[in-house]
């Protein structure tokens, strides 16, 4: 059986609304990391018909993020949170033979969220990656003051001993291969 990675909606319809250079280096490494053990990365693309939308089809907000998108081999489409939900993901990893699912991108608190919980339902060993997922949204969005939305769904997931929860620091120690 076998690990692949899955780099959840880097997009420019959604990496141009911040300042995302810290998780995007982080989620660079991950993936060369994964090329190098010549493990599948697979790229999801959020999409959606809503005129105007920066992730609409026909807008450059719906393209990879060009920092990124050299890597996607595997590029699958999907119109909702979840990377499973009537997408062929899951036949993807099945053909692969994927046991173990890493999971990197944006936005934390919904494609991220969503896709790492669909992922064990299906019966996959799930990790996700904390700081190498990024969110446009803030405690303001949600009007709860102190929110730190990584931390707290990385925390959620994490105490939910199911899903394996680390740093970019924690992956390097325990799965990085070639150090340095």
């Amino acid at each position: 059986m076998m690990k692949a990675l899955l780099v959840i909606d880097v997009q420019n319809g959604i990496v141009n609304f911040g300042n995302f250079n810290e998780e995007l280096n982080k989620i660079e490494t991950i993936i060369k990391d994964f090329k190098k053990e010549n493990l599948p990365v697979i790229f999801m693309k959020h999409f959606d018909q809503v005129e105007g939308s920066p992730l609409n089809k026909d807008s450059d907000g719906f393209n990879l993020h060009p920092s990124l998108e050299g890597y996607a081999e595997y590029v699958i489409e999907k119109e909702t949170p979840s990377s499973f939900y009537k997408t062929e993901l899951n036949s993807l990893l099945e053909k692969l033979n994927v046991d173990h699912l890493f999971i990197v991108g944006f936005n934390t608190e919904f494609c991220c969220m969503f896709t790492t919980i669909a992922a064990y339902d299906r019966g996959y060993r799930v990790t996700l990656i904390e700081d190498a997922t990024g969110t446009v949204n803030n405690e303001d969005t949600y009007e709860m003051k102190g929110l730190d939305i990584r931390d707290f769904v990385g925390t959620v997931l994490h105490w939910s001993e199911v899903i394996e929860v680390l740093d970019f620091e924690e992956y390097i120690d325990e799965y990085q291969i070639e150090k340095g």
